[in-house]
């Protein structure tokens, strides 16, 4: 979804990765929770961080810092895990991102919204569906079904599916 394809006013809620403010529309965020034991996987990508067991689910959990080449920063007592549902294959596959804080939920409304930038930014801009203007600040407003491709999707599907096996025989 691009800007062009915001034509309603839309909650997001806003988070932070390395001083920067990102915002995710509040339909796709299942719920928010305190930083947590992450049982790790083997042979995994970098950005995937392993597994939580949220309330009997096997959830697989992301770094978004690292998908996005920033830098990695250390746990605090802000830290969460922001669990997302994420479009795959016509169903919805839930994943934790980790964030450095939560900020808050707010309504921007379409002319509140502008494109991308083509220059200056630190990652590639097929993730990103605006900038939202909130009072002096820009909020980069990210197309979460983007951010991750087919196959990296595909994989994360597939060792999650493994760990509820293995969760099942234990």
């Amino acid at each position: 979804m691009s800007v062009s394809t915001i034509n309603e006013t839309r909650q997001y809620l806003t988070f932070e990765l390395d001083k920067e403010i990102f915002a995710i529309d509040v339909s796709q965020v299942k719920e928010v929770l305190d930083f947590t034991k992450i049982t790790k996987i083997p042979r995994t990508p970098d950005f995937m961080l392993g597994v939580i067991n949220l309330r009997g689910s096997v959830v697989p959990v992301i770094d978004i810092r690292k998908k996005f080449g920033m830098n990695i920063s250390e746990i605090t007592i802000n830290t969460c895990i922001i669990v997302l549902e994420i479009e795959y294959e016509n169903e919805l596959l839930t994943i934790g991102a980790i964030a450095d804080s939560v900020k808050e939920v707010f309504e921007l409304e379409p002319k509140d919204i502008e494109p991308a930038p083509k220059i200056g930014t630190k990652m590639n801009i097929e993730f990103i569906k605006g900038m939202g203007k909130r009072n002096d600040d820009f909020v980069i407003i990210l197309d979460i079904n983007k951010i991750f491709t087919q196959n990296e999707l595909e994989f994360i599907n597939e060792k999650t599916q493994e760990n509820e096996i293995i969760e099942e025989n234990t």
